[in-house]
């Protein structure tokens, strides 16, 4: 059986929608709890796949969160060797520091809630994201840091706020700012997890995620879908080149 690796920073950034994906796919799933487990116990090239996910911390926060500079070194070892490799949000900015970009505060604020994607230069390279790109699709963002491209990284899409939503790096190795896996039945435990933030957001209410999750969520939903599945036989195929 392939196994799968997430490395989670809080418990309701789940693998959401593309659990079961993995899981029909024959892939074991473990999470790995990030702040809690221990990198020196966990070999970055063991796992299949890596799954990096999100959270609500800053790459750059090292004084306050000191295990993300062993998390950061992890996954540098693990993107030379262009093992599988999945970043979601914070996980693609983690990739971004890996690959020595800078990671910083976003200069046009916080992006969160529901807006469609635009094709990168390098979107040509990975047709199976052309489900998610386009205004016919709201894809979820919930992010206020980005990051600079890597060098040698491909650009893959953008939003009408930032311009790094998406990268691929090697043949195995994919970093996305928006969060593909969102399943649109826990939203609750998103409006949950962020009441602070949501609550301290200008122009951000409850009322409108709410409406906009049940607005754009079943597109959204089978547009993910269709991309995780050509993502998925993407790395497999590769795998057995």
């Amino acid at each position: 059986m392939k196994k799968a690796l997430a490395l989670r920073h809080i418990a309701f950034e789940d693998l959401g929608q593309l659990q079961p994906l993995l899981k029909k796919r024959g892939y074991d799933v473990t999470y790995f709890e990030v702040g809690v487990d221990t990198f020196e116990a966990v070999s970055p090239l063991d796992a299949d796949l890596v799954v990096v996910l999100g959270g609500p911390i800053s790459v750059y926060d090292l004084a306050a969160y000191p295990y993300l500079r062993a998390e950061i070194s992890w996954l540098r070892a693990r993107l030379l060797e262009d093992q599988p490799t999945l970043g979601i949000c914070l996980g693609a900015q983690l990739m971004a520091a890996a690959l020595h970009a800078k990671v910083y505060p976003g200069s046009q604020g916080k992006e969160i809630g529901w807006a469609p994607l635009q094709a990168g230069e390098s979107a040509a390279d990975m047709p199976y994201l052309k489900k998610l790109l386009g205004n016919d699709t709201h894809v979820l963002h919930w992010h206020g840091d980005t990051f600079d491209l890597p060098a040698g990284a491909r650009h893959l899409a953008s939003s009408e706020r930032y311009r790094n939503q998406a990268f691929a790096w090697g043949r195995n190795c994919l970093a996305l700012q928006f969060h593909p896996e969102f399943d649109v039945r826990m939203v609750e435990q998103w409006l949950i997890g962020h009441a602070h933030e949501i609550a301290h957001t200008q122009n951000l209410s409850l009322a409108t995620l709410r409406l906009d999750a049940a607005h754009y969520g079943a597109p959204f939903e089978l547009a993910s879908q269709a991309f995780w599945d050509g993502w998925l036989t993407s790395i497999s195929a590769l795998a057995h080149a």
